[in-house]
């Protein structure tokens, strides 16, 4: 073979060669998805096993709630349905067209479903309605708002200058509210609830079984005041720690007007001969024993009122008008002070406030009327059939 044979022929072999790719020993492709596959299973388990985990750590400690009475982290209590009564209302300004309110000093008013403010706000209450109580919030700007009766039972509010209400209780078929907002007690079923407010929440929650028919009027220090009956006189004092309920000797009380600042609480009882509403102050350490009794005022019995937050002055309804009330005198009378309340009274320092059944906004200063001047009002405007005036202090209404 020539050279130029020899050549050619090398060349055809190596270009044979080039032409048919190499066969490779592993396939790279293949490689990377099954590691990848592998990795995913991996994840699949450990996920898998993590869900698991929490499964149980979850439903343990819903049975260890359960069993415990007190629960003092929990949030918001909801008894009834929390998706029907908590969809937000909005708390956003009146249309310009809504009717102005002149407001004393210090004072808000809830007309309806607008909350007039002592700054000049006017907030629409739509949702919350109907409006039975309302307090500030001591713990956060705002109020506390508690419902009226409705089919879904009572509800409490708490509403914020900005930003929608947040329900904080619901289904409840009576609430009342400490006078200085941080504490709520409840009856729902069979059972009575009470719960601390804080931040706009409801924390450290006790229920305990109730007794036949009794429900909360109100708080002495740390018990809570119930009434053994609707329809019935008499008292107790009910311990939510322990769930117990002193049921004193007291079968004469009708009616709570709230707390001194001695811890004696003002009520009404019927006394005397013949028997008529009369003043008591009850001890709440003697299982509300009267410590002191005065059958001086002439009163209706209808249990409208209020306290002031000293615990001096009492307005209270007597036979033709309102009646001032001075707890402190050793022989206490009643000086007239006013139109009738036919609604709640919230106090400033001095000055009890209610508005009367033909919308007039009383104010009742106590120095005035001491010194036998009259009580001055003036008309609320925009009160129409069937709406409410509620003022507002920081003495709660």
């Amino acid at each position: 073979m020539s050279p130029d044979e020899l050549e050619q022929a090398l060349r055809e072999t190596l270009a044979r060669r080039v032409a048919v790719p190499p066969r490779l020993t592993a396939d790279p492709a293949g490689v990377a998805i099954r590691r990848a596959a592998r990795s995913q299973r991996r994840r699949t388990l450990a996920g898998v096993a993590m869900a698991a985990v929490t499964t149980v750590a979850v439903s343990t400690g819903m049975v260890q709630l359960g069993k415990e009475p007190r629960m003092p982290n929990e949030a918001v209590v909801v008894l009834g349905d929390p998706y029907a009564s908590s969809r937000p209302p909005t708390t956003q300004p009146v249309a310009p067209s809504m009717p102005a309110v002149d407001l004393p000093v210090g004072v808000d008013l809830v007309l309806g479903d607008v909350l007039a403010t002592a700054d000049g706000r006017r907030l629409t209450l739509a949702g919350l309605r109907p409006v039975d109580r309302v307090q500030r919030s001591r713990d956060s700007e705002g109020w506390l708002v508690v419902g009226g009766p409705t089919a879904a039972g009572r509800s409490l509010w708490a509403v914020r200058p900005t930003g929608p209400p947040q329900v904080l209780l619901s289904g409840a078929d009576e609430i009342v509210l400490s006078g200085d907002g941080r504490q709520v007690a409840w009856r729902e079923g069979t059972q009575l609830g009470e719960g601390g407010i804080l931040n706009n929440k409801v924390v450290a929650v006790v229920r305990r079984a109730a007794p036949d028919a009794a429900f909360p009027v109100g708080f002495a220090g740390d018990r809570v005041l119930i009434r053994l009956h609707p329809e019935r006189p008499g008292h107790a004092l009910w311990h939510p720690p322990t769930g117990q309920v002193s049921v004193g000797p007291d079968r004469t009380t009708t009616h709570v007007h709230g707390p001194g600042p001695d811890g004696l609480v003002v009520a009404q009882v019927s006394a005397g001969t013949p028997r008529r509403p009369c003043l008591a102050l009850l001890d709440p350490a003697r299982d509300l024993a009267p410590a002191r009794t005065t059958c001086g005022p002439a009163l209706t019995g209808d249990g409208r009122g209020g306290v002031s937050p000293d615990g001096r002055w009492l307005l209270v309804n007597g036979r033709d008008t309102a009646l001032l009330v001075d707890l402190a005198a050793a022989t206490p009378t009643g000086r007239p002070a006013g139109p009738p309340v036919v609604s709640d009274v919230a106090w400033t320092s001095d000055t009890a406030l209610h508005v009367t059944a033909d919308g007039m906004l009383v104010q009742v200063e106590a120095a005035a009327v001491v010194a036998g001047r009259e009580v001055s009002s003036s008309p609320v405007a925009g009160l129409t059939s069937g709406d409410r005036a509620l003022p507002v202090t920081d003495a709660g209404s």
